[in-house]
């Protein structure tokens, strides 16, 4: 089970990642300088079009796996785990004031 964690760790991380990277790639619509005197952009390898088709699927399915690792997490670590931040601290329980 832990191994299982650790794995899932590091599989959050990886995605995490590549979505923040995949986000900072995109462009916003018209953000060129062609763009703003209605000029489509050519520059891109993938057409105009193309390489924000394939960066805005790759950042839904990035962001569909990190919202699924985000909830494996939680419920693994919900099962595996019975501490508390406060469960290493010994309380004193005082009697009621009259």
């Amino acid at each position: 089970m832990n191994a299982l964690l650790i794995l899932l760790v590091i599989l959050h991380v990886v995605i995490c990642v590549f979505l923040i990277g995949v986000v900072l790639l995109q462009q916003g619509k018209s953000a060129d300088l062609a763009g703003a005197f209605g000029g489509q952009g050519s520059q891109t390898a993938f057409g105009p079009r193309g390489a924000a088709n394939l960066l805005t699927r790759l950042t839904t399915w990035s962001a569909v796996l990190f919202m699924l690792t985000s909830i494996s997490l939680t419920i693994l670590m919900s099962r595996t785990s019975d501490r508390s931040v406060l469960s290493g601290i010994k309380t004193q329980q005082s009697a009621p004031k009259k």
